[in-house]
């Protein structure tokens, strides 16, 4: 019973995960259509790569026991194919300064897994070795995703405007925190539950804050009913002012 439940809510939660992953869509369109990165930030992406790279390594037969997380390896292994299009795309329409930044760190992301993958196939010869080394960076570094948006809060705070801080990314963030942690504690992995328990609260924190600051952008935003009803007003008074007449210009 234990074993079905915890298939249908990895199954669930690759249905959210999808969600999650593909949410930076929309972001990305926009980035498309300006042709410019504009203020928002790669490093969610970044970290998020990072992350799905690891949990696909970690969900495969060679690290874990057999297929006993296969709905882990399956939903990381679309979503890196996700993630490094964004980057691919940030990369191309980011300014030469942020391009040369993101770069270095795609680079430096690719070592780390690199090295990870070599140590633990080489270097350690039983799953729960694996799973420990794997599960253990695996973990930081999933925190981190979840706690990487959380980068644009300053700049949310000193503009009182959500613009950069992507909505859907922080819901599905939250979404698949609720999925993947009891997800975790059904199969007694820690790995894959703790970071989901930590990564909970910070979704959390990201809501509240849009929400505050959306309502504040909403108050703030004139109508475009009011400006023209403005415009309409001053034009009315220069049409309908009365023209002053100049009496020396009569004078003889």
């Amino acid at each position: 019973m234990e074993d079905k439940l915890k298939l249908a809510v990895g199954i669930a939660g690759n249905v959210i995960s999808v969600l999650l992953y593909a949410s930076p869509i929309l972001t990305f369109k926009r980035v498309i259509r300006k042709r410019s990165t504009e203020e928002f930030s790669c490093i969610p992406y970044v970290v998020t790569l990072l992350t799905v790279e690891l949990y696909f390594w970690y969900g495969l037969p060679i690290v874990s026991n057999k297929w006993e997380n296969i709905t882990v390896a399956t939903i990381c292994g679309v979503a890196v194919l996700l993630q490094f299009s964004f980057v691919l795309i940030y990369i191309w329409f980011a300014s030469p300064k942020r391009k040369r930044m993101v770069i270095l760190m795609v680079v430096g992301v690719m070592m780390v897994v690199s090295i990870i993958i070599l140590v633990s196939t080489f270097a350690l010869h039983d799953h729960h070795h694996r799973k420990l080394f794997v599960g253990s960076i695996g973990l930081v570094v999933a925190i981190g995703m979840y706690g990487a948006p959380l980068v644009v809060v300053k700049q949310v705070i000193q503009t009182k405007s959500v613009e950069f801080m992507p909505f859907y990314l922080s819901l599905f963030s939250f979404l698949n925190s609720s999925c993947w942690g009891p997800y975790g504690l059904l199969g007694h992995d820690l790995f894959i539950a703790l970071p989901n328990l930590l990564g909970w609260p910070l979704s959390v924190c990201q809501l509240v804050l849009y929400c505050i600051y959306r309502k504040q952008e909403i108050h703030q935003e004139p109508s475009h009913d009011d400006t023209d009803l403005e415009k309409n007003i001053a034009k009315e008074n220069v049409l309908f002012q009365k023209p002053v007449i100049n009496k020396e210009s009569f004078s003889l």
